[in-house]
């Protein structure tokens, strides 16, 4: 199969709308884990995160099914190796996060007992409460929620380091779907 010179319609909404919720989901969870909100202001917010949550499973599971069928386009230019590599590291982490984000905060809640209801359209329900998976889940929900905080910085410094720098199209080529400037 051969790659594509540039990203599809399709690619760029996928990129762009899963971009703006996760880095949304990001904050908020910065928020909701670092701020000192009472329990009674704290509890409803954790019920929309949870939500979104869900919503961003179900969207990221497109998102990565298709990044997967379509591929990744062709290098706009070519890059040292050890970028290359970090980049591509980068994207693997960032696609990997769209789903294990949501699956980790969702394991971590129906395992501690507390079932996750989607704005009330549908429920996945509490299980007994298994105290290793609970944490298990909830360790890696932390733990990847920084690590992809300081994975979206080091892909957007590098779009416009790439963009304003090494004026090479990577930036214009999601944005537009052009493989060419001007």
């Amino acid at each position: 199969m051969s790659r594509p010179l540039t990203y599809g319609p399709i690619s760029r909404v996928n990129h762009w709308l899963i971009a703006i919720v996760m880095i949304g989901m990001l904050c908020f969870g910065l928020y909701l884990g670092y701020s000192d909100l009472p329990r009674e202001e704290r509890g409803p917010l954790i019920g929309i995160h949870r939500s979104l949550g869900v919503l961003v499973l179900i969207v990221g599971l497109w998102r990565v099914g298709w990044r997967l069928v379509e591929g990744f386009p062709i290098e706009a230019a070519t890059l040292p190796i050890w970028q290359a590599r970090l980049s591509r590291w980068i994207h693997w982490l960032l696609l990997a996060g769209v789903l294990l984000m949501p699956l980790s905060g969702i394991i971590s809640s129906v395992f501690r007992g507390r079932p996750v209801e989607v704005f009330g359209w549908f429920t996945i329900p509490a299980q007994s409460e298994v105290d290793w998976l609970a944490a298990l889940g909830g360790g890696i929900h932390s733990a990847l929620g920084i690590s992809l905080c300081i994975a979206v910085l080091v892909h957007v410094g590098a779009a416009l380091k790439r963009h304003a720098i090494d004026r090479d199209v990577t930036l214009i080529r999601m944005l537009t779907g052009r493989a060419r400037q001007g």
